[in-house]
């Protein structure tokens, strides 16, 4: 969320002395800005445009998807296949963070199906990447159910059982989802990375200029309330506890309240925001509570 940091600076050095007129005109740019804060998806410049392929990290087995939403967008995705004669009968729903594009998630892909034997798909938000539209909270709500609806309509993965993984962002919308879907019995564990309390609460800690601004906000992603409707789905909670834009804080809190009756708790001592993947055991822990709570 870098770039969103930048932006909401830039916003924020309007002189102070400016009179109440336009004080309200800077809360109102913030408050029809926020979008594009919350969902920096032209940053890098050209990750709407430049999206790295499956063959270029040698993943050979995948198709290229265009999944149609119910509201009329089109999403983009991968679909990597892990090898049949050894797959664990798992499909990875893989949920990204606020910026860049799937293409630049593929490394973590590439484990998921070579290494933890998973099936995966890498799907891309309205108006990220290929994808079309633009995002907004309830936008990305239609396409996470249009990803999880495309696997159990599929022959083939149909008879998977379904695991969501979501970083930053991407955590938000795996809770969002699945307590959605409780009553459907299929999402068999949640795998989450780096995300946070709400939008709201995370303003103060990680922009505290914008602290003012947090009544404005309309996207919220209120994860603090709805993690703890959910009570029969496995939890795999991974804190990079030297998270410089989600304060670790937040993963703890979530930890605490969530009420499912497995819940399991993985620090990575050195992991930041962006580079927690990159961490010793993050794999293993993913490998550990999948062969432990999800394989049945």
């Amino acid at each position: 969320m870098s770039s969103a940091l930048n932006t909401l600076i830039s916003y924020l050095r309007v002189p102070v002395m400016a009179s109440s007129g336009i004080a309200a005109m800077l809360s109102l740019a913030l408050y029809f800005k926020q979008n594009e804060i919350i969902y920096p998806r032209n940053f890098p410049p050209d990750a709407r445009t430049d999206v790295p392929r499956p063959l270029q990290f040698g993943i050979s087995s995948y198709e290229e998807l265009r999944i149609p939403t119910p509201d009329g967008e089109s999403l983009s995705a991968f679909y990597l296949r892990a090898d049949k004669r050894t797959s664990r009968n798992i499909t990875i729903l893989m949920f990204h963070g606020n910026a860049g594009n799937i293409g630049y998630r593929l490394p973590i892909g590439k484990v998921l199906v070579e290494d933890l034997r998973c099936n995966v798909i890498m799907l891309q938000y309205r108006g990220y990447g290929l994808s079309t539209g633009t995002p907004n909270e309830k936008g990305l709500m239609i396409d996470a159910q249009t990803g999880l609806d495309y696997i159990r309509q599929r022959s083939e993965l149909r008879g998977t059982q379904i695991v969501l993984y979501g970083q930053s962002l991407g955590g938000a919308v795996a809770i969002a989802l699945t307590a959605r879907n409780t009553k459907q019995g299929d999402i068999a564990g949640v795998i989450l990375e780096n995300t946070f309390l709400s939008i709201r609460k995370l303003i103060p800690s990680a922009f505290p200029p914008a602290r003012f601004l947090t009544p404005l906000c309309h996207q919220i992603w209120p994860s603090e309330e709805t993690l703890p409707k959910i009570t029969d789905v496995p939890f795999l909670f991974l804190s990079g506890l030297q998270d410089e834009i989600v304060p670790a804080s937040h993963m703890a809190q979530l930890f605490q309240i969530c009420r499912s009756k497995v819940k399991i708790w993985k620090e990575l001592p050195n992991g930041t925001h962006n580079d927690t993947v990159a961490e010793p055991k993050y794999f293993d822990y993913i490998d550990a509570f999948i062969a432990e709570h999800v394989v049945r």
